[in-house]
């Protein structure tokens, strides 16, 4: 089968836009979370969140064509357009139609189905836009992307909560390792910090209520966290077929060698109380990819700084990897950047390429308190050099959804 390698990263995240200012932005343990600024939190339990800061769509595309897209589908165009950038890839000079684009996304259009509900309770079904469906569907992300730039391949987008983004990842991976595509466009994208979301997810008491110290709230695997933090953005990644890359002299990151996708079946938002689905998923991945547990160096974990996440996903880290669980670094970039949900893969895909190519592994923030139930090494508050060979990308979503991602050092 074809090898699988990535050759261009684009985000847009709450600690900054671009991958330099990102990844600068994790090794310094820079927090995004702040108070809400996107609609009035006075009646709120939660009022805080990671929001994107200093977006201007008109920057990636003109403005007819942003008032057109959910904030969600901007956010995905804008980090391919620097995806695209960064890989220094002329569209002209390769077979669009065997460019795919593969992206996920949990929730899609949040943002414009409230406004539009609200114009149908207070102005009547007349006021409706005509555009409010195709603003809305979680597709027209990678809709737009392969219209823009005139893309043919496989065009799709997975929904599969917060796993989206990596399930997207590993089945682009698929794509061009049987030979269906020369180059994917794959990630994730999400943009709902919105009324209706917050409240929902704190109906559901998921959300953190550290209102009093937004930067602080963000506490993955610390014994006093109480819930993730809501984050929007987008991470974007180029995957291109070996051969191919090496041709047009790419800069190649890292390369994707395995890929693993598993069920709970358990619950449909509490994770396998044995942890059982997230370690089958990091034993697929590296079964595909033909690497023994003990040669994983770094693990960036889903880590949402809820109790039962954090908790049972050291269980499955430490079912798998045994002994060398306790030699393994592990962090979670979401103390930083808040939980994107469907996007969140995407943009630690990006973190897990930097950390291989940089030798460098990102923080974990906030870490106060030893968790006696989460006793492994989360590379609390400073980043830490390390040689990273090989290093798996975690991503574990509602309804039972795990995907692990591994990457080698290319």
């Amino acid at each position: 089968m074809n090898r699988v390698v990535i050759t261009g990263l684009g985000a847009i995240t709450p600690i900054g836009i671009g991958k330099d200012e990102y990844w600068n932005s994790l090794i310094e343990g820079k927090s995004g979370v702040g108070y809400i600024t996107r609609f009035d939190t006075e009646d709120f339990v939660t009022k805080i969140g990671a929001e994107v800061k200093g977006f201007y769509p008109e920057d990636y595309m003109d403005k007819k064509e942003a008032k057109r897209c959910d904030r969600f589908t901007q956010y995905a165009i804008a980090a391919t357009h620097l995806a695209l950038r960064d890989g220094e890839i002329d569209l002209s000079c390769v077979d669009r139609d065997r460019v795919g684009v593969v992206i996920g996304s949990g929730i899609g259009g949040m943002e414009t189905l409230e406004e539009e509900h609200n114009k149908l309770i207070e102005k009547g079904p007349k006021r409706i836009s005509p555009l409010f469906i195709p603003m809305m569907i979680s597709n027209m992300a990678p809709g737009q992307i392969s219209m823009k730039y005139g893309l043919k391949g496989p065009t799709m987008t997975v929904t599969t909560a917060c796993a989206s983004a990596n399930h997207a990842i590993g089945e682009s991976f698929r794509m061009i390792q049987r030979g269906i595509c020369d180059m994917v466009i794959t990630g994730g994208s999400e943009a709902a910090i919105t009324p209706i979301a917050v409240a929902g997810f704190n109906a559901m008491k998921a959300l953190s209520t550290r209102n009093e110290d937004p930067s602080r709230a963000s506490r993955p695997f610390d014994k006093n966290r109480d819930g993730f933090v809501m984050g929007e953005g987008a991470g974007i990644l180029v995957l291109e077929e070996l051969n191919h890359a090496l041709k047009r002299n790419a800069t190649i990151y890292a390369e994707i060698i395995g890929y693993g996708a598993t069920s709970d079946a358990y619950h449909i938002t509490a994770p396998d109380p044995e942890g059982e689905g997230a370690r089958k998923a990091m034993e697929l991945a590296l079964s595909d990819g033909n690497v023994k547990y003990d040669q994983i160096d770094y693990i960036n974990a889903h880590g949402t700084g809820t109790y039962y996440n954090d908790k049972l996903e050291t269980l499955a880290i430490k079912r798998l990897f045994k002994e060398h669980a306790y030699r393994l670094s592990i962090s979670s970039t979401k103390s930083m950047t808040g939980h994107l949900l469907g996007a969140a893969g995407g943009i630690e895909a990006i973190a897990t390429c930097l950390a291989i190519k940089e030798g460098i592994v990102p923080p974990t923030i906030n870490y106060e308190v030893a968790d006696e139930e989460c006793d492994l090494d989360y590379t609390p508050n400073k980043a830490v050099k390390k040689d990273i060979r090989f290093a798996i990308s975690n991503s574990l979503g509602f309804g039972g959804h795990n995907a692990t991602i591994l990457l080698k050092k290319w």
